[in-house]
């Protein structure tokens, strides 16, 4: 009887350890930062060929873990680009066609399921600094939409402020502004509100200061966040027109004021990094840097470069919806990995879903799960290769990219691209593949059929 209650007691005492080492070594619920730039042109990063502009920071990442050459904004231009990335889905197929105006009606639907949502509902803290563009009035502002919290400008820098905005009791009025003239209805573009969850606190901005700014809310947020996974939407404002900087990078690059708006957002980038190795969160924190579309074409040099791609913001040229991507995790993602698989911002929804084993939208989306492809193998292909990559130009769709074929039709105009063996776009090789453009054609046509079909819909 004695041996057997020692062999029980021995039993029971192993399964307890299992249990224990079980529970210890499984992974935590990884941290999630997406940084995201307006208007970054293609080469405007050190390791995408950048002449001019030093990125020392983004280059490092690069190093310790993956770029990726052919990765893809879901739309040219800002606010259908936004709805795209935090809803894993083409911006018609969310509503989000245009470009949102302040003071205007429309937004992302409050109803859309979001990044933020999805893991908000796992019990992240969850926080958007920085642009957002996807709706100014109150319901469609960040903090409805899955986010704790939100500091930011509610769109693009270059417009003007909503005069019914919800106003702080101690907003900061500047450049000779008052309460009055907050609230007349007239254009006062470049005039942009600064806010903080759903008040303007300061107006109009300093934007000088706002790369740093966002900086220092997103240490601030992690520090505070650092017990409990997080997930932090970092939009910057830069380099978007008007171009601004501090006086530690105003005047400093070779590249012109564009430059000095791109080196410190690279600054940006390296204190996120630094912080997170500071605080022993780099082994559990995936970081992703990329752009919300191509550069705008501006013969003035304060427009980024595309180069080697064709065309620019506003177009489903390459210049205009691909983009420079790196992503980070120490530990899980393979360093100085580069793959030059087709991805593209709609696939961070459900590649994060299944890393923090969030649940996806109910209603149909466009992403697919890409961590196979983060992690730096390979072996592994795009999952795009099955069904193709769509170009819309607001609710037209203009091209497809299947493996290395694109075909476009703009315009009336047929262009068939072998991107593999001509990435600038500059033979049409239509006329000597009339299979590959019957195919390509109809992918188009059936695909835009069906999404229109499967439009999100809301009471």
């Amino acid at each position: 009887m004695q041996s057997v209650r020692v062999i029980g007691i021995a039993l029971t005492t192993l399964l307890c350890c299992s249990f224990a080492v079980k529970g210890q070594t499984k992974a935590p619920q990884p941290n999630v930062i997406i940084i995201f730039t307006d208007d970054q042109g293609y080469q405007d990063v050190g390791v995408f060929g950048s002449p001019l502009i030093k990125t020392p920071n983004l280059d490092k990442m690069a190093q310790d873990g993956i770029m990726f050459t052919d990765f893809y904004a879901a739309s040219s231009v800002c606010s259908p680009s936004r709805a795209a990335l935090l809803t894993g889905s083409y911006p018609p197929r969310v509503g989000v066609p245009k470009v949102f105006w302040p003071n205007l009606p429309g937004g992302l639907s409050n109803q859309e399921w979001t990044i933020a949502d999805m893991l908000k509902d796992k019990n992240y803290a969850t926080s958007c600094i920085g642009k957002w563009h996807l709706g100014d009035e109150p319901q469609y502002l960040p903090t409805m939409q899955g986010f704790d919290s939100y500091y930011g400008i509610p769109f693009s820098n270059d417009m003007s402020v909503n005069p019914k905005s919800k106003v702080s009791d101690a907003i900061l009025l500047r450049e000779g502004m008052t309460m009055d003239s907050l609230r007349e209805v007239k254009w006062r573009g470049r005039r942009v509100p600064l806010l903080q969850q759903d008040e303007v606190i300061e107006y109009p901005v300093d934007q000088s200061t706002i790369t740093q700014r966002y900086t220092q809310e997103a240490l601030k947020f992690i520090e505070q966040n650092k017990e409990k996974p997080f997930f932090l939407y970092l939009a910057h404002t830069m380099p978007h027109v008007p171009l601004a900087a501090s006086p530690n990078f105003k005047g400093k690059s070779a590249r012109g004021a564009y430059g000095d708006a791109v080196e410190e957002i690279d600054w940006s980038v390296g204190e996120i990094l630094k912080t997170l190795e500071t605080l022993h969160l780099d082994n559990n924190t995936l970081v992703i840097f990329t752009s919300d579309n191509g550069p705008w074409k501006l013969d003035d040099g304060q427009g980024g470069s595309a180069l080697p791609l064709r065309g620019h913001k506003s177009e489903t040229w390459e210049g205009g919806m691909r983009v420079p991507m790196i992503a980070k995790w120490t530990g899980k993602i393979k360093s100085s990995s580069v793959s030059t698989e087709v991805a593209s911002t709609i696939d961070l929804l459900p590649t994060i879903a299944y890393l923090t084993d969030g649940k996806l939208p109910e209603k149909q989306i466009d992403g697919k799960n890409i961590w196979s492809l983060l992690q730096g193998s390979k072996k592994v292909k795009s999952p795009h290769n099955k069904d193709g990559f769509y170009y819309y130009l607001e609710s037209t769709l203009e091209a497809v990219r299947l493996k290395e074929w694109k075909l476009r039709i703009h315009d009336g105009e047929v262009s068939l691209y072998n991107l593999k063996n001509d990435i600038s776009e500059s033979t049409n090789v239509a006329e000597a593949n009339p299979k590959k453009v019957k195919e390509l054609t109809k992918m188009i046509l059936e695909f835009d059929t069906d999404l229109k079909k499967n439009q999100h819909q809301f009471n």
